[in-house]
């Protein structure tokens, strides 16, 4: 048991330590572009980290298997690069205990990665997709940025303000202009140009309709490069605001869907989106299975000897999964169960890496000195 928490101690460290660094470069990258799409108006600033905290399941359960694999060669690595493995191998501990000793910490990760495949991460794409949509669906101006030119939903006008109210719900010296108007045979080329001191927002009580109310301003019509152009001045004129219309796409609504209904589903993506989900905790045991013998290292070589090849296969592995996914998905593969065949041949290399220990090969006799006997 002082082997096994020794092991299972330093194991667990390096594994987290690992997964801490990844999901920062990953978080980070993701929060960079949910800062660039909030610097263009296109989402709301105060539902960044709300976003963030919702996605944070889904990058977890592909990031803490890549850590718990790499953990794994870090600290067994430093192992025998002090040599602690060669002072167990000393003590009778065989390579057999070491792989047995690596899978129960190995179970509690795949334990984990289930849960968040399961149920965690559907569960934050769902919430993230409400809080997307419902940041669609807020007033405009709630993304509009001074001094810059804003389109509409549906690329039906573009609009621009000099400044904002504190509240954000006037606009001030306003320019609009919608395009492709219907009027006769130029339907594509009529443009109506909108200048105006002050723009509100309406919204009808009865229909819910969204009107923007243009006050003390002037309008043109007419077709670019003709002089028929019309201008009238308004104190006040209204204009309907295009109305949000987020589709989801779908992919992203199989994977906001529940496990639950994906198993009683009959369609071919979302069979294949659920042996996914399973697939995840099982993909954790067999790198660890993986792992054990690819941490061999000679104190010559050095600790990081073998972690480009390693984190190679492991990106192999990753990477036929979701290839066979895409396969089934696309209807190149009928049964979605193949996907579990995908998990044999690696498992069988990590056995075979594993050689004598693992089949039980006996120790080759020492050769005599000088003529005398062998000793076994």
């Amino acid at each position: 048991m002082i082997i096994f928490r020794y092991l299972s101690r330093e194991l667990l460290y390096a594994t987290l330590a690992v997964t801490a660094v990844l999901m920062l470069i990953v978080m980070s990258g993701r929060f960079v572009k949910y800062l660039a799409e909030a610097a263009a108006g296109d989402l709301s600033a105060n539902i960044l980290f709300s976003l963030m905290g919702y996605r944070l399941p889904g990058f977890l359960e592909l990031v803490l298997p890549l850590g718990f694999f790499i953990g794994i060669l870090l600290a067994y690595g430093r192992l025998y690069i002090d040599s602690e493995m060669t002072v167990l191998r000393a003590c009778g501990f065989s390579e057999r205990q070491l792989l047995v000793y690596t899978l129960a910490p190995a179970l509690m990760v795949a334990l984990l990665v289930a849960g968040l495949s399961l149920y965690f991460t559907p569960t934050g794409i769902e919430r993230s997709s409400g809080l997307l949509t419902a940041d669609k669906s807020r007033n405009e101006f709630d993304h509009l940025v001074p001094k810059k030119f804003i389109a509409t939903e549906g690329d039906r006008a573009v609009y621009y303000a000099d400044a904002l109210s504190a509240d954000r719900s006037t606009m001030y010296d306003v320019f609009l202009a919608e395009l492709g108007t219907a009027r006769g045979d130029t339907e594509t080329d009529y443009q109506t140009v909108h200048f105006a001191k002050e723009g509100v927002q309406k919204i009808d009580a009865q229909t819910g309709l969204r009107y923007l109310v243009l006050r003390d301003g002037y309008r043109y019509e007419g077709v670019p490069g003709q002089r028929d152009y019309r201008l009238m001045k308004f104190s006040s004129y209204e204009i309907l605001l295009d109305i949000p219309q987020v589709r989801q796409r779908r992919s992203d609504q199989i994977q906001s869907a529940s496990t639950l209904e994906l198993w009683r589903s009959d369609d071919r993506q979302e069979q294949a989106f659920l042996h996914w989900r399973f697939s995840l905790p099982v993909l954790v045991l067999v790198v660890a299975v993986l792992a054990v013998p690819l941490s061999r290292t000679n104190p010559r070589q050095g600790r990081y000897a073998k972690m480009i090849p390693a984190v190679l296969l492991y990106l192999a592995y990753l990477l036929l999964l979701l290839r066979v996914r895409g396969a089934i998905e696309d209807g190149k593969i009928e049964d979605p169960a193949s996907i579990w065949l995908v998990h044999l041949p690696f498992l069988i290399l990590g056995l075979l890496l594993l050689e004598g220990p693992i089949w039980g090969r006996k120790p080759r006799p020492v050769e005599p000195l000088n003529g005398g006997p062998a000793n076994a």
